[in-house]
């Protein structure tokens, strides 16, 4: 079980066999890797699993392999989304390991990731940017300078907003308690991955980045930023996985209003809990969450309800199909102003 899907296990993956698994996706969210957060957002859980099957079969349409195998219906039967009646939070697909990194005091050993060779996750997450937002970790890192301009292929320091020339791919690592992120050089060690292998990560993030732009345009949404997962398959061949184009994994923009849970995270940059969580983060990067002596507060009823609102929205727009009975996406907008 994950903070914001669980998972069922049908046929467990092998050493050079992917396994069969489901995910279900619950209407818990999570902020600032947190886990779960007091409220549950209303249909969040079926909307999310709408958006990401229809961006799985965009994809795969595409030629770019994914572990998507297809949507799990209230009969337990596997349809792709155009043979779906009403939403469903569950999709299935082909299962692979997730091996983890092992703790040794301060450090993760991946010592791992050089003795296996099939069927699992790769540990990193890549983020794309189009655009760096007000909140970019960006902004934080290099003014922390962690990062300069030249590192992230930038002539100059960036300004609040900026629109890239063209997109910036980030990575971060993905089984540590907190993401941390790190560069290609690093990447590679730890994941154990050829230069070929960083080249089509690369070039097959911003195959999806565009494909991604291309569905969030056609509703009216910048794609400013977003984060994908790969794994390898039993032959070693790359292939997208757990979730992808959702309001989760993306940071959609409609005339500079979020249109992502990002509107939580902007709640929550106001309270006592996120200064003290931040101020738990330096003091021990890996078991931070024992010095948080507060717990988040609950959202704003009114809040609660637009945020499950824009979800299921966006789950009907991004699909052309009327799932869900709730106003427009630029309707439920227009409401969320006041709150951010």
């Amino acid at each position: 079980m994950g903070s914001v899907k669980d998972l069922i296990i049908l046929e467990k993956p092998e050493r050079e066999k992917h396994g069969i698994g489901r995910f279900v996706f619950t209407d818990r969210y999570s902020v600032f890797d947190w886990g779960e957060m007091p409220d549950h957002i209303l249909d969040k859980g079926k909307s999310i699993c709408i958006s990401t099957a229809y961006f799985f079969e965009e994809i795969e349409k595409k030629g770019i392999k994914t572990h998507y195998i297809g949507l799990v219906d209230e009969n337990g039967n596997l349809k792709k989304l155009n043979e779906l009646d009403k939403p469903t939070d569950t999709i299935q697909f082909k299962m692979l390991r997730v091996l983890k990194p092992e703790i040794k005091g301060n450090f993760y050993d991946y010592s791992i990731f050089k003795k296996e060779r099939f069927n699992f996750l790769i540990p990193l997450e890549i983020i794309y940017r189009n655009y760096l937002s007000e909140n970019s970790s960006i902004f934080k890192r290099l003014k922390e300078g962690s990062i300069t301009p030249k590192d992230i292929g930038l002539k100059e320091y960036p300004v609040a907003g900026q629109k890239l020339e063209k997109p910036i791919i980030d990575i971060s690592t993905k089984l540590e308690t907190t993401d941390r992120y790190i560069n290609w050089k690093e990447a590679k060690e730890i994941a154990n991955l050829t230069d070929d292998e960083i080249e089509e990560i690369k070039l097959k993030t911003l195959k999806i980045n565009e494909i991604i732009t291309i569905e969030a345009e056609k509703i009216g949404l910048i794609n400013e930023d977003g984060k994908i997962e790969f794994g390898f398959d039993e032959k070693r061949n790359l292939i997208l996985v757990d979730a992808v184009g959702t309001l989760d994994e993306c940071r959609f923009t409609y005339n500079g209003i979020p249109v992502s849970k990002e509107i939580a995270r902007i709640y929550y940059r106001k309270t006592e809990w996120f200064e003290n969580l931040e101020q738990a983060k330096k003091k021990d990067k890996i078991e931070w969450k024992k010095y948080v002596n507060l717990t988040p507060p609950k959202l704003p009823e009114k809040l609660c309800v637009l945020i499950s609102n824009i979800y299921r929205s966006y789950a009907n727009e991004i699909t052309q199909r009327k799932f869900f009975c709730v106003p427009s996406l630029k309707e439920v907008l227009r409401e969320i102003k006041s709150f951010i």
